[in-house]
């Protein structure tokens, strides 16, 4: 099971929309293409702040990357 689960992941990335634009993010799926991206990148060898990173697998690291604000979900047109 995913902890955090996908509506807090949700809440977070949309934390800083503001009232009347639409959200970052929508739906799950972007939730999932969105880590397993910046979990691919890890594996490549991009660094990362998260203590302990090497210990863990990349999509664990990912997503506690994108629950504690360090990396940002943006749109397509951005």
């Amino acid at each position: 099971m995913l902890h955090p689960s996908y509506t807090d992941l949700m809440k977070v990335v949309n934390s800083d929309v503001e009232e009347g634009e639409a959200p970052v993010v929508n739906s799950r799926y972007s939730i999932v293409m969105a880590t397993s991206k910046r979990a691919r990148q890890l594996i490549d060898g991009a660094p990362t702040p998260i203590e302990g990173a090497v210990d863990k697998k990349p999509l664990s690291v990912a997503v506690e990357e994108v629950n504690k604000g360090i990396i940002k979900i943006v749109g397509d047109d951005e």
